[in-house]
């Protein structure tokens, strides 16, 4: 009898285990300690970080999101749940990527030369923009535009 429990007990902490490491949403980027899945540089920035996660819970975090970008362009998007970008008005708040706006400008330096920062709103990214100067870019445009460098 007591073997029967241990076994269904031991059998109910392993799906619980499985079940806890496999949710499907963002870890904390930890600024300083985390280091860039595409260039291996330690994630410094809360202005420039990026970050995904696949359907089955892996994360991805990145110093630049043109780091992300490339990654993403390489491996694609099919396995990719959540897309977050840093917010470059909010430092250390993440946006959704594929509805943020992205303005390329010379004056905004990012930490792998991209010059590319991420905004909430396509509003936001015009007035950075008139400040700036620069290019505004959605996901999709920023996304061929790395493809055809």
């Amino acid at each position: 009898m007591k073997i029967k429990f241990l076994n269904s007990f031991t059998g109910l902490i392993v799906l619980l285990i499985v079940l806890i490491s496999c949710k499907v949403e963002p870890q904390q980027i930890e600024y300083g300690k985390d280091q860039c899945n595409f260039c291996v540089m330690n994630i410094v920035d809360k202005t420039h970080a990026a970050q995904y996660v696949t359907k089955k819970g892996k994360q991805f975090k990145f110093d630049a999101i043109e780091c992300m970008v490339n990654e993403v362009n390489n491996r694609g998007e099919e396995d990719v749940a959540i897309l977050l970008v840093a917010n470059y008005a909010n430092p250390g708040e993440m946006i959704n990527a594929t509805t943020a706006t992205y303005l390329i400008s010379k004056e905004i330096k990012s930490p792998m030369g991209a010059n590319l920062s991420a905004l909430s709103s396509k509003d936001n990214a015009e007035n950075l923009q008139q400040k700036h100067g620069g290019k505004i870019y959605t996901w999709e445009t920023l996304k061929q535009r790395f493809l055809d460098k």
